[in-house]
């Protein structure tokens, strides 16, 4: 079957598969210029998909300003979004989203509704696909989101204020085998970065990971025991960094300052 696989060589050296908040996009200016002149000077044997909670529109905006370098592809939505990146544009892959959709139909609604009631918790005024997130204050209790049992949904607390409403079994880790799995990509050259608990699900599928520093003490304590998931003293990018050269994923990579 055809691939949709495009990148210069038949297969990359590494798949840097990251977060975007406070982590691709974290660190010091010096680390964020270093990693990304590296990544860009090596798009030959290196890939970036950007695995976020982000939305299409903002990626395009992101990559527009030219400060960042464009992904191959993106994993959006907290994992349901899955599209190739193109002329600042997002191209879903439809045989990817097909599941997700599927999953999702008829339950934004029935979300909307039985959220509606509970106490220091809003939606966000974001057109997100195939998901619905909300923020919240100290006057919410996440008891209160039993109202959701039996809907078929999985719930998502992270960063000490999102919650995401997403469909059963959907979030950025298994989306990304999915990605990996119909690019045939190989999973022993790629590289997951995260810094909070939305990211935990791309540290358990098994890939190299990098747990930037600065990441979320639950995120930490959650992937403590994961013997490929490195906990970096750097944050952000610079962590990305540290992370490439301690699973000496490539033969050459930027020095990073202790």
């Amino acid at each position: 079957m055809a691939t949709e696989y495009q990148y210069a060589t038949a297969r990359p050296d590494l798949v840097l598969a990251t977060d975007l908040d406070g982590t691709f996009l974290g660190g010091s200016v010096e680390d964020r210029r270093a990693l990304y002149n590296w990544v860009q000077a090596e798009r030959s044997r290196v890939a970036l998909v950007f695995v976020t909670g982000r939305d299409p529109d903002f990626i395009s905006a992101l990559c527009a300003s030219g400060d960042v370098p464009a992904p191959d592809y993106v994993i959006g939505d907290v994992g349901t979004t899955i599209a190739r990146f193109e002329n600042l544009t997002l191209h879903p892959i439809a045989a990817l989203e097909a599941p997700i959709l599927r999953r999702w139909h008829g339950k934004p609604e029935l979300v909307r509704t039985r959220l509606a009631a509970v106490r220091g918790l809003w939606l966000q005024p974001v057109p997100f696909r195939h998901r619905l997130s909300y923020q919240y204050d100290d006057r919410f209790n996440s008891d209160s989101l039993t109202v959701l049992d039996g809907l078929g949904v999985d719930i998502l607390i992270s960063h000490g204020c999102f919650v995401d409403i997403l469909p059963e079994g959907v979030s950025k880790g298994p989306s990304l085998l999915r990605l990996l799995d119909h690019l045939k990509l190989p999973s022993t050259q790629v590289l997951v970065a995260g810094d909070t608990m939305n990211d935990l699900s791309m540290f358990q599928t098994g890939l190299h990971g990098a747990v930037v520093g600065g990441a979320e003490t639950e995120l930490l304590e959650a992937t403590r025991a994961l013997p490929l998931a490195y906990h970096c003293r750097a944050p952000g990018a610079g962590g990305i960094l540290e992370a490439i050269r301690a699973h000496s994923l490539v033969s050459s990579s930027p020095e990073v300052q202790p």
